[in-house]
């Protein structure tokens, strides 16, 4: 029986002393965990799809990482790399200027998690180019401290109650070719999307040499995992190149290796000005990291620091995480991705509720409709659908208002893909039989 009475005794715990604000879709109460598997407190098995929302790219105790870490711990913890200098964090520095998909060299700013990533590319971008406005995107999440809230646009229940923000941000609709928001068709559609920013934006709110930068996710995770058309961000480089504001990719859930190439941005030859990543980049340790231009980086002594970024445990996980991505994990993600999409792809013929199938590498979505015609969401369905796989032993979350995202660890195997599937399967065509 899932969940098993150890978790209903630890979820009844949790409900007394965590938090409300948590977001936790069903009872999972985890144990221990081995690559792409997990175990909960009760004994049960499951198929992780989530890695930990991204996060454990590597799976779950990879050996490697595990002794990276032992290693690094033996010798010192921490030592505020803000305010003194060790060897690991230089080495990383190092290491992430020379995968940065950029020509010029890049210089590092070391941070916990995603959001923080994002708020140092924020203040950056506003201190280089000493202008006060921001285009972000609707369906995007950057995060949820104040500053990369106001860049967030993906649910109104994240930024209930948190008003005013900072101000300055304008959204515009993302390249959601499925649900458009201009109600256009691609390819006729010319990238209206892009257009509109100068058309519109530009002549009615305000010049595009007033912004400082755009930030834009290469694919947009918690929107509903939503792959732009080839043509989407060349039209965007270029738009910003035009008005002189900054590209700003944040990579925090798309990249280290997620989508087949270390960074998701490198599918489309686009070179940003600066990345944000988190996430996968330490295989489970807070770590995060906003990669910038050198050319960028002026901003003096003191303008910014960050008391735990670059943790020296930290910084042993992510070099060794980066080696096992360069050493396969990569080409594993590409290669399970692409079989994994064809499979999905065959699904959606034999069941009517699967709308849209999009994605590239292990980072897949598959988003849910009453009916194909109409397109009409049906959040309550998906949320139905996870619910039932975590039944039957598969870990999956939900994105946007009506999709379901498999982005497992990069390390899965095609027999533990092939079983998550299964898994998955027959929880839409239970739930499908129950509401048709």
């Amino acid at each position: 029986m899932r969940p098993g009475p150890k978790a209903r005794e630890w979820v009844e715990r949790d409900r007394k002393v965590i938090s409300p604000s948590y977001t936790r879709p069903y009872p999972f109460v985890m144990e221990k965990g081995l690559g792409a598997e997990v175990w909960d407190v009760d004994g049960n098995r499951y198929i992780d799809f989530n890695a930990g929302v991204a996060v454990v790219a590597t799976g779950h105790c990879h050996p490697e990482i595990v002794q990276a870490i032992k290693e690094q711990a033996e010798k010192f913890i921490h030592m505020a790399g803000t305010d003194f200098y060790y060897p690991l964090q230089i080495v990383l520095a190092e290491k992430l200027n020379e995968i940065a998909p950029m020509k010029e060299d890049a210089m590092i700013f070391f941070t916990n998690s995603g959001t923080e990533s994002i708020e140092a590319a924020f203040k950056l971008a506003r201190y280089v180019t000493r202008r006060p406005l921001t285009l972000a995107f609707i369906g995007a999440f950057h995060g949820r401290t104040m500053g990369s809230l106001s860049l967030t646009g993906s649910k109104a229940v994240k930024r209930r109650g948190f008003f005013p923000l900072v101000p300055g941000v304008v959204h515009v609709p993302y390249a959601y070719c499925y649900r458009c928001a201009f109600r256009q068709e691609y390819p006729s559609c010319d990238l209206y999307c892009v257009q509109y920013i100068e058309d519109v934006v530009f002549k009615t709110y305000a010049p595009g040499d007033e912004f400082a930068a755009v930030f834009v996710e290469p694919i947009q995770g918690e929107g509903g995992y939503i792959v732009p058309p080839p043509e989407f961000f060349p039209r965007l480089k270029a738009l910003a190149d035009k008005y002189g504001f900054l590209l700003v990719v944040d990579e925090i859930q798309s990249g280290m290796g997620r989508t087949g190439k270390m960074f998701a941005i490198e599918h489309w030859g686009v070179e940003p000005d600066i990345i944000c990543v988190a996430k996968g980049i330490a295989s489970g340790l807070p770590l995060g990291a906003m990669i910038a231009r050198k050319s960028l980086m002026i901003w003096p002594s003191g303008a910014h620091g960050n008391t735990f970024g670059g943790n020296p445990l930290s910084c042993a996980a992510a070099l060794t995480t980066i080696k096992l991505l360069e050493e396969g994990l990569m080409e594993n993600a590409a290669r399970l991705g692409e079989y994994a999409l064809k499979r999905i792809h065959q699904m959606a013929e034999r069941h009517p509720i699967i709308g849209d199938v999009r994605g590239k590498g292990l980072m897949i979505g598959i988003e849910l409709v009453k009916d194909r015609k109409t397109r009409e969401p049906i959040p309550e369905v998906r949320d139905k659908v996870l619910y039932r796989a975590f039944e039957k032993g598969l870990l999956i979350l939900g994105s946007g208002l009506t999709s379901i995202r498999i982005m497992p660890p990069l390390v899965i195997t095609q027999e533990l893909m092939d079983e998550g599937l299964e898994i998955l399967e027959s929880a839409i065509a239970e739930i499908e039989e129950e509401i048709l």
